[in-house]
């Protein structure tokens, strides 16, 4: 991969309740960024999906809940010439939310909280608003 072409791939999970949708911060962060991250070596969206909310949120998703949504492309936070492209899905889920691993905090994000998040999390915002499933 070049420098022009460098795209970091991660998944994301959406879940909403109350009009807002869920979003992390990590440790020693300033922005907020949907829940998931990159795949492990032959894991599935799935499995990887899985695994990444389970270690940043405690809770399991359900397996026969999860459901494609869109792919999303912006520049990477802090890394110059990169893009992340954020396959994102929703997914209902079981357990209590709490952050765990390197997340320092969950926050239910609204439309209008949108500028906490990272660019490519607004960008799922503004579509997850336009589809009428924000307040």
């Amino acid at each position: 991969m070049n420098a022009e072409n460098n795209t970091i791939d991660k998944l994301g999970w959406i879940t909403i309740s109350n009009g807002q949708v869920l979003m992390t911060r990590s440790v020693n962060k300033d922005s907020f960024y949907i829940p998931g991250g990159k795949r492990d070596p032959g894991e599935t969206d799935h499995q990887a999906l899985e695994r990444e909310v389970f270690e940043e949120t405690s809770v399991s998703l359900l397996k026969d809940s999860i459901e494609y949504f869109e792919t999303f492309l912006s520049p990477a936070d802090g890394k110059p010439n990169t893009n992340v492209s954020i396959k994102a899905y929703f997914a209902e889920y079981e357990g209590v939310l709490k952050p765990s691993s390197e997340i320092e905090e969950l926050k239910w994000v609204s439309f209008e909280d949108r500028g906490l998040c990272s660019e490519a999390s607004r960008k799922i915002v503004e579509a997850l608003e336009s589809k009428g499933l924000l307040n």
